[in-house]
């Protein structure tokens, strides 16, 4: 019998939030933290899916095709969509699965689940595909964004899946590029404030693709991707005051995007030029698109005063994480400030090489 074992990291976002569905690029890296999931041949037509940190038992027929899905079961979409590329399941597994990502916290605990179990699959029952990093990434997206027309993008599955420091270029034709394989300094603080991503997502999405198209219908040769920061005053007369704030932060976000990339491409990093733009890029997400809560402003504010380079909220909002980049040195003294501020949990992150098999044995 087979006993399989697969690991996917946990991801931050260093720069892009709310960048990524809208066809511009994103900062982001695979980080530390992860979820495991061991699986053991069980000569069943059953996955008997035990896991453990949210104490659920699941079992699944390996034959089950799931013509109807319900909302947010990425396990039958996974196996939906693999079937397609030929990953067809002929025996069950006996699955434990475990893990240190916070719940809910902005980190993608959700999306390092799928890709774990994703990677077990492929692994086990094989594709027609060849399998590459940017394979198993998009049977990611594919299973958890568009199976079920939710409205995120593919920062998640693809930082996961190619792990490292990876630029995301979200506009077809899509592509994207390992920047860096480590980054010191880099610590994440947990504010307990569980985040809200369908609706909060949904609405920010929503508003800047307004404020976009309206833009368009008013300048046609206005080209989001080609935009400049400098050019916001040229197009904000068109919009409503209520989309206004949409809009810059799209080109804002887009601007603090690039100048991080320049950065990230230089031999050697300058952490502090990283730590200013993510600032910016932080100031964007909560004075415009207001994705922040008070323990998050709190939390950022204990670690800038601490003497941290910069720090930013992670993810869709409305709660979760924050990344935050200091000098090594003072990481103790910057979690210790974080942790009084309210955080639940504040720890140093190193950048993790991606979702992988550890293990695959006969026993």
């Amino acid at each position: 019998m087979k006993k399989i074992t697969s690991l996917a990291p946990g991801r931050t976002c260093l720069f892009g939030d709310h960048q990524d569905y809208l066809g511009l690029p994103v900062i982001a890296c695979a980080i530390d933290r992860n979820i495991k999931l061991t699986a053991t041949e069980n000569q069943t037509n059953t996955f008997i899916l035990n896991m453990i940190d949210i104490g659920e038992i699941r079992s699944i027929n390996i034959d089950a095709t799931f013509d109807k899905l319900e909302p947010r079961d990425y396990f039958a979409s996974s196996l939906r969509v693999l079937r397609r590329y030929g990953c067809v399941p002929n025996v069950g597994y006996t699955i434990t699965i475990t893990g240190d990502i916070p719940i809910n916290s902005g980190t993608s605990s959700s999306s390092a689940l799928l890709m774990a179990w994703i990677r077990f699959l492929i692994s086990a029952f094989g594709v027609d595909q060849e399998v590459t990093p940017e394979f198993i990434s998009k049977v990611g997206y594919e299973s958890e964004v568009l199976e079920h027309g939710e409205p995120g993008g593919m920062m998640d599955h693809f930082s996961i899946g190619a792990g490292n420091i990876v630029y995301i270029n979200t506009k077809d034709p899509f592509s994207y590029k390992i920047i860096g394989t480590e980054l010191k300094g880099l610590i994440t603080g947990v504010s307990g404030v569980p985040k809200e991503t369908i609706g909060l997502l949904g609405e920010v999405k929503g508003n800047a693709l307004i404020a976009i198209d309206i833009v368009k219908q008013n300048f046609p040769d206005f080209d989001l991707n080609l935009s400049k920061i400098e050019d916001l005053d040229r197009y904000r007369n068109c919009l409503p005051d209520r989309l206004m704030p949409y809009f810059d932060a799209a080109l804002k976000n887009f601007h603090y995007t690039k100048e991080a990339l320049k950065e990230f491409e230089k031999p050697v990093l300058d952490l502090q030029k990283i730590g200013a733009l993510m600032n910016l890029h932080h100031e964007v997400l909560r004075d415009l698109l207001k994705i922040t809560v008070p323990r998050i402003d709190d939390m950022i504010d204990a670690a800038l005063r601490a003497g941290a380079y910069g720090a930013k909220i992670v993810g869709s909002g409305g709660g979760g994480s924050i990344v935050v980049i200091a000098n090594p040195e003072k990481e103790d003294v910057i979690i210790e400030a974080i942790l009084k501020a309210g955080a639940q949990e504040a720890y140093a992150v190193t950048v993790d090489p991606g979702v992988r098999i550890i293990e695959n044995i006969e026993i």
